[in-house]
């Protein structure tokens, strides 16, 4: 408001006359009147001079607040993540929630616009991260690692337009597994896929799908369908939103706004409704019209191959979580060289694979619910950072992780059971009046060997009281400290949930019985 009353001041200072022209009509207002009339019209709907500033309490576009029972339902989910992450092997890193903005350019083609530019501070152009895949591979040949297997959790930001009930927000935090190295063909590749099975099925999210490809493959076909390379990828972001839009209006940007012929076009139609296993990829392999690129060959050959490892991985014999080999998944990231998969949920469960789909002929769809992970093989990718251009061959997966939270907090709200947003063992609690400082020191002694205890921050609180926030908190067992117990010098330990007590003769008792209870 101070503010806006310097620029009105400004305004009349500068461009008020004193007076109107004499000549003219007394009726008739001068512009310059009109103008300020306005801005004291703001002024008066902000507030007046008092120095309080009007504003309202919200958070940013795409972005929430996580109360402490969303935050207990997030924890246990990355918790899941994690000892799934070190289950396989990875170690973890972090690096800067901000990149030098030449690092991220160019990585993402056309999603490259929903980077997040800084503002220039004096000295570096500077963007907030897209995903962790990019400052991995700069990670890679900065400090000239060519072995590693990690994971990653971390936020990202992005300028899309938010879908916050779909867990689809600007801020928002991606997990990520990665394997660099050089090893034999597709065995990394499936262990990633073995990760992806494996967290979706212990979160329990429901019946999910997971669709792999290859961009040897996608490219071969753009070749044998008349795709002239100089835009493969746009028509890959293009073939990427078939899991967002009917194919006619694929077809429809393809050829009117990408340039492609119909016949092209139509030809690639035929290809992205096949789905199958590895059966489809063998009959690839003898199609008259993909057997003619190298390139497909290889694709096609290394999925077989990787069918053969998920088989070994007991992946692929899932009816409710069913890998499929689906050639409409395209992944419009640029940095892709190999294989790439997603998973998604489907809300009807799985459609078992048919024989026409298993032939090339398009099979019964599930609706598809949203994409909860994906990923995929990105050999060049490292390269693009060192200086002397040497390759690390990597792969790896992102879990959807913002998805996964919502679909657990719609869980949640759908159920009965209470949600604890602490992880406290033990209530430290008195029967009579003028007993703190025994209860301090009881609890001293509980959080000395490790128990998570909790009192209420009251002198003399009822009992009553105590057993209700025990109740309400879900903490299971109370210690109670009364005259006739420190008289005997003993505890009185009760089960909230049963009400059943008994006594304990030391601190040290007390404790047992908490271990035992939680199988400490």
């Amino acid at each position: 408001c101070v503010h806006l009353a310097a620029l009105i001041d400004l305004v009349r200072f500068m461009f008020y006359p004193p007076r109107c022209d004499d000549d003219d009509d007394d009726d008739a207002s001068c512009p310059i009147d009109e103008e300020v009339a306005k801005l004291l019209e703001l002024k008066a709907q902000l507030g007046g001079d008092d120095g309080k500033h009007q504003f309202v309490l919200k958070t940013a576009k795409g972005t929430r607040d996580y109360n402490p029972k969303q935050m207990a339902i997030r924890e246990k989910v990355f918790n899941t993540i994690i000892g799934c992450f070190k289950r396989h092997g990875a170690e973890t890193i972090d690096t800067p929630v901000f990149e030098l903005k030449e690092t991220l350019t160019g990585k993402y083609g056309e999603d490259s616009k929903l980077i997040y530019d800084l503002k220039d501070q004096g000295g570096e152009l500077l963007s907030l991260r897209y995903d962790l895949t990019v400052p991995f591979a700069r990670y890679l040949a900065m400090n000239k690692i060519t072995n590693i297997k990690r994971y990653h959790i971390a936020k990202v930001y992005r300028r899309d337009n938010p879908a916050m009930t779909r867990g689809r927000y600007r801020e928002f935090y991606q997990c990520d597994f990665d394997i660099a190295g050089q090893y034999d063909a597709m065995i990394p590749d499936a262990e990633c896929l073995k990760i992806v099975h494996e967290i979706l099925s212990e979160l329990d999210l429901g019946d999910f799908r997971i669709k792999v490809n290859d961009r040897r493959i996608l490219d071969g076909m753009f070749a044998v369908c008349g795709v002239p390379d100089d835009k493969f990828r746009t028509i890959c972001s293009t073939v990427d939103k078939l899991d967002k839009m009917p194919w006619e209006d694929v077809k429809k940007e393809m050829v009117n706004e990408k340039g492609l012929s119909e016949e092209a076009a139509d030809q690639i139609g035929e290809y992205v409704s096949m789905q199958g296993g590895m059966d489809l990829a063998e009959r690839l392999l003898q199609d008259q019209k993909m057997c003619q690129s190298k390139l497909a060959c290889a694709g096609l050959s290394d999925i077989k191959l990787l069918f053969s490892y998920l088989q070994l991985f007991q992946v692929t014999d899932k009816v409710r979580h069913a890998v499929v080999f689906d050639l409409s998944l395209a992944r419009g990231l640029d940095y892709y060289t190999g294989i790439i998969y997603e998973a998604v949920l489907t809300q009807a469960g799985v459609a078992p694979v048919t024989a026409e789909a298993q032939n090339g002929a398009p099979g019964e769809e599930s609706v598809s619910v949203g994409s909860v992970a994906g990923g995929g093989r990105y050999d060049g990718l490292v390269g693009m950072f060192d200086p002397k251009g040497r390759k690390v061959p990597c792969v790896g997966v992102s879990i959807g992780i913002e998805r996964v939270f919502s679909i657990m907090e719609q869980k949640a709200e759908a159920s009965a059971e209470k949600v604890r947003t602490t992880e406290v063992q033990v209530m430290v609690a008195s029967a009579q009046k003028n007993l703190l400082e025994e209860k301090l020191k009881l609890i001293t002694e509980l959080w000395n060997a490790g128990i998570k205890a909790e009192v209420m921050y009251k002198k003399n609180p009822k009992l009553l009281s105590q057993l209700q926030h025990c109740e309400e908190s879900g903490i299971p067992l109370v210690a109670i400290l009364g005259e006739q117990e420190l008289k005997d010098g003993v505890v009185k330990l009760r089960v909230v949930a049963t009400r059943e007590e008994g006594t304990r003769t030391s601190t040290e008792g007390v404790c047992v019985c908490v271990c035992v209870q939680f199988s400490l």
